[in-house]
């Protein structure tokens, strides 16, 4: 008799939901809008209704359920506990005994870049690996690291936050978090434009990024690819940053594997060419055979991950 998870990934515009059987099969997926009115009071109550809408669909007996996992936007620790998530309008409660009630079934949450982080070491690029680290480069910096086969969460849940370690002292812009000079603040999809805007400020050094008025990190990489030599400058910049950066935590938890995922990433292998070279000569020798690769589970990292939570 097949057992089933769900795993759940809460976003700020859609949730994403899967169906899994135990052995990491997915059986369906789905989403549902985010409904943050009066600060999100009706996020869990509708995720437990669709769920319990699949169950009756799939006629899934409850015996046969394992549970549910969940990532979501903030810091959560072991016991389930979210520290506010404030593009939610959450304030800090127990998801894991919030939506269990709603749903009668065992839940398991997680920060949700953490958790995409289970998923690639399940299923994804860190697939066979136990010791990883993941980063997620998109309109932000999110991060995970896993320790044998487990999520270092840290004591209030924010361990992992890859995309606020400082890397640059010479920064007046503040980054979202309320801090100068974070990684988030260079290899973000956001960042590397930022970058870019204050490398063709310097001169007037001929470049196709020119012939735009606006340009995205998509163009910077396309570019790179052409051979442009300001947008190779720009990447070796932003391999810099996000080299140092993983050196430095490579050091402190000595992973097997770091995965490149997120929007970013789409800009393929040049993309870690830059990053590796910045890597390889920072890094404490036991480190400096660390494999990089791509992630390849894209937006499903998140539900896949949420399943991994559970059956763990």
């Amino acid at each position: 008799m097949n057992k089933y998870v769900f795993g759940v990934d809460l976003g700020g515009t859609t949730v994403k939901m899967g169906l899994f059987t135990e052995d990491a099969i997915l059986v369906d997926k789905w989403e549902i809008p985010t409904d943050k009115a009066d600060n999100g009071a009706k996020i869990l109550p509708d995720i437990a209704a669709s769920i319990c809408e699949k169950i009756k669909e799939k006629a899934l007996e409850r015996e046969n359920i394992i549970g549910v996992g969940i990532g979501v936007p903030g810091p959560v620790d072991t016991k389930g506990v979210i520290y506010k998530a404030a593009n939610l309008g959450w304030d800090v409660f127990n998801v894991n005994d919030t939506l269990s009630e709603m749903l009668h079934l065992p839940v398991k949450a997680g920060n949700d870049a953490n958790v995409a982080a289970l998923g690639e070491m399940w299923k994804g690029g860190g697939a066979g690996y136990q010791n990883l680290v993941t980063v997620t480069l998109g309109t932000g910096v999110g991060g995970g690291i896993i320790i044998e086969g487990n999520v270092l969460a840290g004591y209030n849940g924010s361990g992992g936050e890859i995309g606020h370690i400082h890397v640059e002292d010479n920064e007046e812009k503040v980054c979202g978090c309320g801090n100068k000079g974070c990684l988030e603040q260079y290899a973000s999809a956001t960042g590397i434009v930022y970058i870019a805007k204050k490398r063709l400020a310097k001169d007037n050094k001929p470049t196709v990024l020119r012939e735009r008025e606006e340009f995205s990190a998509k163009s910077v990489w396309d570019a790179v690819k052409a051979g442009d030599e300001v947008a190779i400058e720009i990447a070796e910049q932003f391999g810099e940053y996000l080299g140092k950066a993983l050196a430095s935590i490579a050091c402190v938890v000595n992973p097997e594997i770091i995965v490149i995922g997120g929007g970013v990433s789409k800009a393929g292998d040049v993309l870690l060419d830059y990053i590796v070279k910045n890597y390889k000569p920072y890094v404490f020798r036991g480190s400096r055979e660390t494999k990089f690769a791509l992630a390849t589970l894209g937006n499903d990292a998140g539900i896949y991950g949420a399943a991994r939570l559970v059956i763990a």
